[in-house]
């Protein structure tokens, strides 16, 4: 998963909260040394296919990077709640950038939903939220940082696999060992690929026999098409709708791993964001409010599963999937109820604590809002008898307190 190698990416990093990771988490040593190892690493390319011209190319001129283990250590967490990370995010400029570029490129577009079934403004949302339409890709040379990250025990087999499927990049020729640059723990390319994904799901849609997913526009759209193919993506369904909530629901309901069709979420009062019935389908749709139920509400089809697949994240995969639907030509969402809750990181890592004492399993203490912490939050407000919407309130956690 993306989310689990490098956070939110490398756009989103700008806007994250960073925190140290404790002392338990750093405390990783290695016997080998960096030379010894490398030079197995070497024997293990060779065996894996890779040519010995390529292995003595880039290999022979990787040096352990200290300053990469100390920011793969420092790797905060993604503090900021939908609404301020999509009001961010989805900006005026954002907007008219994509909706040129869809016309720029509408003969591609035309062709990529042809083949693989994925629609403009859904590639578009990635390519934009990801790197600004290829301004901002990385200028990290990745080969000495995955070397690096590779010999450090903490994620070495991880690491070793994306090492691996950068030499095979370079011994394809799709890109030389100085055009190998990027984020800083390896992602390539205008919508930031893994190296194993760019070897996998990288295609050569100029036809100049390359995968170039840097330079080449037509590269980019139609392996981010192949690759959100891959994650599940039905041709012709929705993704994301807007929808308007009633004051009281079975907020239970209210779950990702909850589908629906359109006539029960009607008969529970949910309506298009204007107020008028839901259309008929028969298609199931979980009812997503990544703000709880005074936000903004959302109906999340199995099309939105390309993107929890994408970014881990809720709010990324919410607002990449809100930024596609405004391109598809979609109304600002209605913000809600005004002045609506917030918790930053420090109150969410205390609610976790809260609700691991009372029994709850939340995953890691890390102050994310994700979704094990949400499941144990609707549990605990289904105890204490409160509207079960996943969300954080001041009663939550006045009653978690309270009842310590």
């Amino acid at each position: 998963m993306r989310f689990s190698l490098l956070g939110i990416g490398a756009l989103a990093a700008g806007l994250a909260t960073f925190a140290p990771l404790p002392a338990s988490a750093v405390t990783c040593n290695t016997s080998e040394s960096f030379e010894s190892w490398l030079e197995g690493m070497k024997r293990d390319a060779l065996a894996a296919g890779v040519s010995r011209r390529t292995v003595s190319d880039v290999l022979g001129t990787v040096a352990f990077d200290p300053s990469i283990i100390r920011r793969d250590r420092a790797q905060g967490v993604f503090a900021q709640s939908f609404l301020q990370f999509s009001g961010r995010m989805v900006s005026g400029d954002r907007m008219q950038r994509g909706l040129a570029n869809i016309e720029k490129y509408k003969p591609v577009f035309a062709r990529i939903e042809k083949e693989f079934g994925v629609p403009a403004p859904v590639i578009v949302g990635f390519w934009g939220l990801e790197t600004d339409f290829g301004v901002n890709s990385g200028k990290s040379p990745i080969l000495g940082a995955l070397a690096t990250l590779a010999y450090d025990c903490r994620r070495s087999e991880m690491f070793r696999e994306q090492l691996l499927a950068a030499l095979k990049i370079v011994d394809h020729g799709d890109l030389s060992r100085d055009q190998l640059v990027g984020a800083w723990a390896g992602e390539l390319g205008q919508t930031q690929f893994l190296p194993t994904h760019y070897l996998e799901f990288g295609v050569d849609y100029d036809g100049d026999g390359h995968v170039d997913l840097r330079n080449s526009v037509p590269d980019v759209l139609a392996s981010t098409a192949k690759l959100i193919q891959h994650y599940g993506w039905k041709r012709g369904e929705p993704w994301l709708m807007e929808v308007s909530v009633p004051e009281r629901l079975p907020w239970k309901e209210a779950d990702l791993g909850v589908r629906h069709p359109h006539a029960q979420w009607a008969k529970w009062g949910v309506t298009l964001r204007n107020g008028r019935p839901l259309p008929a389908s028969d298609l199931g749709a979980s009812l997503l409010l990544p703000m709880g139920r005074f936000g903004p509400a959302f109906l999340a089809y199995p099309n939105f599963d390309a993107y929890t697949q994408w970014n881990q994240s809720l709010v990324y995969a919410t607002t990449a999937a809100y930024y596609a639907t405004r391109l598809a030509g979609a109304p600002v969402y209605d913000k809600g109820k005004p002045n609506l809750p917030t918790y930053g990181l420090e109150q969410t890592k205390e609610l976790q604590q809260l609700l691991t004492r009372h029994g709850y399993e939340v995953g890691k203490l890390d102050g994310i809002l994700g979704a094990a912490t949400r499941d144990a939050i609707r549990a605990a407000q289904i105890k204490f008898d409160l509207p079960a919407d996943g969300y954080p309130s001041d009663e939550l956690f006045a009653r978690l307190r309270g009842s310590s």
